[in-house]
């Protein structure tokens, strides 16, 4: 009994500063995507930051991570309030931390800080000045993943991702959306202040690059599938047998009735994952060829065989 305590007392500790790396991880990468890619090309990918460098065009000698703070600090004082002092803690960290890698990033990487140009950028080793497309696409995969990871270990990097957390509590709006919504709202304040009317499409263009690669990280890549299979009485075992002994799946059995013929059917309802899909498929075709057949994804599947369901607390991108 003592060597399994101290076997689960372990696994938590590990799982405890696994937790926290990750979120240290998320925040680098998040500020990597804007110190290289982001802030000098005026892209504005909305957020905290997004509106950070808008700013900073405004006064250069306020650095985009020191408006971070500026920003951040109210709505990490909301996100306590609201989300608990657990989470608050998480956030305060991320929302902290961000900003101050961004800054020494900053000053390791520009020549003259006030003026962030790419040629000032390494000495102009990464000068994308000539396909600003491909800068907005880098920013967007380092920012959405950067975001991921904090995220799906229980914090925020502050900013608009705590007024998507409230959009998504109170209104029931997908994370990701909420994100979307919110960014979209600095995006247009970029067009007022930049007066370019290039820049704001690159910026949405980093947006939803972004939040796609935040459902990504969060979720997984690989979604089940739900099965709708419409068979006659004849094939109800063979299918039966099929997935309880060849898929190993479990599946449950919906009265039906055909709209043009009444007659009485049993539809079978199960859930595979992605890479089952076209053997079952296949297979449901030798056994019956007339069969009616649907696949819908499924992008959250909890119970035995899929996902543990989350903690009371946990974030979802639903």
């Amino acid at each position: 009994m003592a060597n399994n305590l101290t076997l689960a007392q372990s696994v938590r500790t590990f799982d405890w500063w696994k937790s926290w790396f990750m979120i240290f991880l998320g925040c680098t990468i998040l500020a990597a995507g804007f110190v290289y890619f982001i802030n000098p090309y005026n892209i504005v990918p909305g957020g905290v930051y997004g509106t950070s460098v808008v700013l900073h065009n405004l006064f250069p000698n306020i650095q985009v991570g020191t408006f971070g703070y500026m920003l951040d600090v109210p709505l990490m004082l909301l996100s306590i309030i609201i989300f608990g002092g657990g989470f608050g803690a998480r956030t305060v960290v991320a929302a902290l931390t961000t900003p101050g890698i961004m800054n020494i990033m900053t000053y390791l990487s520009y020549d003259d800080i006030t003026k962030q140009s790419p040629a000032t950028l390494l000495d102009g080793k990464i000068d994308l000045s000539n396909d600003i497309m491909l800068a907005s696409i880098c920013g967007a995969v380092l920012i959405g993943v950067g975001v991921g990871l904090v995220v799906r270990n229980q914090a925020t990097t502050g900013g608009t991702d705590i007024v998507a957390m409230i959009l998504q509590k109170y209104f029931k709006i997908k994370f990701s959306n909420g994100i979307l919504l919110v960014d979209s709202m600095v995006v247009i304040f970029g067009i007022i202040v930049l007066q370019d009317w290039k820049l704001p499409l690159y910026s949405l263009i980093t947006i939803y690059i972004s939040t796609r690669l935040i459902d990504y990280v969060i979720d997984g890549a690989s979604y089940d599938k739900l099965l709708f299979i419409n068979t006659d009485g004849k094939h109800t075992d063979e299918l039966r047998s099929l997935i309880i002994n060849d898929i190993k799946r479990g599946g449950t059995y919906i009265k039906a009735s055909g709209m043009y013929s009444g007659a009485e059917k049993e539809m079978i309802f199960l859930v595979v994952s992605r890479n089952q899909v076209v053997s079952v498929q296949n297979q449901i075709k030798k056994i019956d060829p007339r069969a009616f057949l649907v696949v819908v994804d499924a992008y959250d599947t909890y119970g035995e065989g899929f996902k543990p369901f989350p903690e009371e607390e946990a974030i979802s991108t639903n």
